[in-house]
């Protein structure tokens, strides 16, 4: 049997390659999702194809024995590719060339079932017909959907959801950890429960979309299921709306609608890996809540995926088989620290039985800055008055939600239950660290835990800053260290690289003790403090030359009264003042490295220290536990006053001890 030209299609068409290489999703064939499909010379098929997928037809595994050519018919809406491609201007029918694999696509969702088909027929050396392949086509939209973009909305089938790159001009889901409580009594974070007790709480979850586009009906048996890993289920959890109702009211109707809901059900996560989602044929949507559960770390990156398959019916007595898997990328969102060079809104004091004239100089000086005091009565202190050394404030964001999230210290003073009883709310998180079976030290204080200001070092930029933290010195083998599971978070949080400066030289052992950073209003934005024994005894050399060598420190404190002679003349404060600036020293190139300074960008302040079993202490009150209140008073810098230990009237600059809380919302953080 001869096969007349109207029989087959013209397979060579170049604007059908054209055409082909590029479908709607504007991919190349080769990366998009591709399903391998049997055809059957004996029985007509029915199947469902997603648009947006290439169907991959062997056509040599279904040909009859003795097949030597083919030709292909299909609707108009059905595009084709063979491959290897036969000859422009080769024989009708066309020969087999090898594997010669059959590519198809269509471009649009069908209107009604079975709308489109395809049919191969086989021939033989005299090209007789030896069978035909026969199967009608549904063709069916589906895309699970997240706001790849980063721009508050949830767009339609992003290119770029199954990935994620950093940065302004990045891509890829944000989550956020869940770690706030929407109740006030009975606290706990709200990412230890399993389900949704209030429909506030979907605020901090990030928004997925199910949509889906085809005929109303799809043939029988076909489901769609949602699974994890199982290493991310400990990471996420994903709830869904149950009612179609649900499905097209907006968060803002359901809050005003009802306060508890239980009409959010537990998709995946925990035990969960995998369930079946209710099937929405036709033009339709659900809309899913994504819970992170756990912050990057060592052990786990942030980054989750979530995948969406569309299962067929397999023989009768056997289980549904995948055809389509559609998958988006979330990385969950870092906990970020902020300088102290922002503006504060609000301070963090404890109250203990010695420091009302501090308190009532604090409330005063708060209000003048127009910030807010937070008291930590002596009941919850304990007598424990070291704010900075409990906590540190920072914050998360995403497009659609951010909220500032206290860190809490292993250190667990008699302080250990204000960030958690007192901090923890609604749209304030918490996150501590643990170490387990290890004795904690004193760098695992959080004044042993800065950030600087945002820096560009060597071309690489730091819009966040770096975080700062105080360790042994390289070379030391019996020296303090901050415990490992806190450098691990805030390593695994990269957006604020950590800089490691050496701080076991001093008793305590805090960061906080030496350095510091105030606001500057030039294009640096910023200088750096840095306790300096040189410093002072330059300036008391100067005061030793002007005629002020009797003139006393701590005047009025008897014992502890020294002139400034008796200072200069001190050799064993002399020689560990220089063990004391040769640390500093060592901490002052290691931040000219790290943060891209000069020596104009850093101010050396007057402080003497005195050593005592071979770690330093201050010898007059520092720069421990600053917060600045006011603008930038770098004019004010030039004689450090603390307590009346200075030898002159000089003005004292309004660093103030505490926590502080910068006005910027997206940038919480601690005063340090």
């Amino acid at each position: 049997m001869n096969v007349s030209q109207e029989q087959v299609s013209l397979t060579g068409h170049p604007n059908l390659f054209q055409h082909f290489n590029r479908i709607a999703t504007n991919k190349p064939v080769d990366q998009m999702y591709q399903r391998t499909f049997r055809l059957d010379t004996e029985k007509t098929l029915r199947a469902l194809y997603v648009v947006g997928t290439v169907l991959k037809v062997n056509l040599n595994r279904s040909a009859p024995p003795s097949s030597t050519y083919f030709s292909v018919k299909c609707s108009p809406n059905v595009q084709y590719r063979i491959t290897p491609p036969p000859a422009k201007s080769g024989p009708i029918p066309t020969p087999f060339n090898g594997n010669t694999v059959l590519l198809l696509t269509m471009d649009t969702a069908s209107e009604v079932e079975n709308d489109s088909k395809l049919s191969v027929m086989y021939y033989g050396k005299k090209t007789e017909v030896l069978g035909k392949a026969v199967v009608h086509l549904t063709a069916f939209e589906i895309s699970l959907d997240v706001d790849a973009d980063r721009d508050g909305q949830v767009e339609r089938n992003n290119p770029n959801k199954g990935s994620w790159m950093w940065g302004p001009n990045g891509h890829g889901a944000i989550l956020l950890v869940n770690c706030d409580s929407e109740h006030t009594c009975r606290k706990s974070l709200d990412s230890e429960h399993a389900e949704v007790t209030r429909v506030s709480d979907l605020k901090d979850m990030s928004p997925m979309v199910l949509r889906t586009s085809g005929p109303a009906k799809l043939p029988e048996g076909y489901k769609l299921t949602m699974h994890i890993s199982q290493g991310d289920a400990e990471c996420v959890r994903v709830f869904r709306t149950r009612s179609t109702a649900g499905m097209h009211q907006t968060l803002t109707e359901n809050l005003f609608y009802k306060s508890f809901v239980k009409d959010y059900p537990l998709v995946v996560g925990g035990e969960d890996l995998s369930k079946e989602v209710p099937c929405l044929w036709g033009n339709a949507e659900m809309n899913f809540y994504v819970e992170g559960l756990r912050f990057p770390d060592k052990d786990f990156e942030g980054l989750i995926s979530i995948n969406l398959s569309m299962l067929e019916p397999s023989s009768q007595g056997f289980p549904e088989t995948p055809i389509f898997t559609d998958r988006v990328v979330f990385r969950v969102a870092p906990w970020i620290m902020t300088p102290n060079t922002l503006d504060p809104v609000e301070v963090f004091v404890c109250s203990t039985t010695d420091n009302d004239q501090f308190l009532k100089r604090m409330r005063r000086l708060v209000e003048n800055s127009g910030c807010k005091l937070k008291i930590c009565p002596e009941d919850m202190n304990r007598g424990d008055r070291w704010m900075q050394d409990e906590i540190e404030f920072g914050y998360i964001d995403s497009p659609h939600q951010r909220f500032p999230v206290v860190l809490d210290s292993p250190r667990d003073g008699d302080l250990q239950d204000f960030p958690y009883d007192v901090l923890l709310g609604q749209d304030f998180g918490y996150v501590t660290r643990t170490a387990y079976g290890k004795e904690v030290s004193s760098l695992d204080s959080f004044g042993n835990l800065e950030v600087s200001p945002p820096v560009t070092v060597n071309g690489k930029n730091y819009p966040l800053g770096r975080i700062i933290i105080g360790v042994a010195f390289p070379t030391a083998t019996e020296g303090r260290n901050m415990t490992k599971v806190v450098q691990d978070f805030l390593w695994a949080q990269k957006v604020q690289e950590p800089i490691a400066l050496f701080s076991d030289w001093l008793l305590v052992g805090h960061v906080d003790e030496f350095m510091t950073f105030v606001p500057a209003p030039d294009k640096k934005g910023f200088r750096l403090l840095l306790a300096s024994p040189d410093a002072s005894y330059k300036l008391f050399r100067g005061l030793q030359n002007g005629g002020h060598g009797q003139a006393k420190m701590f005047d009025g404190l008897g014992a502890e009264e020294i002139t400034v002679d008796e200072i200069l003349s001190d050799e064993k404060l002399k020689a560990e003042n220089n063990y004391v600036q040769s640390c500093i020293d060592w901490n002052r190139d290691v931040l000219k490295r790290e943060l891209g300074l000069d020596d104009d960008d850093i101010i050396d302040l007057p402080i003497l220290f005195r050593v005592m079993e071979n770690r330093a202490v201050a010898y007059y009150p520092d720069m421990v536990a600053q917060a600045l209140l006011l603008p930038p008073l770098l004019h004010l810098l030039d004689v450090l006053d603390p307590d009346g230990t200075a030898p002159s009237g000089a003005k004292r600059p309004r660093l103030l001890p505490g926590g502080a809380l910068p006005r910027n919302d997206q940038r919480l953080g601690s005063s340090g």
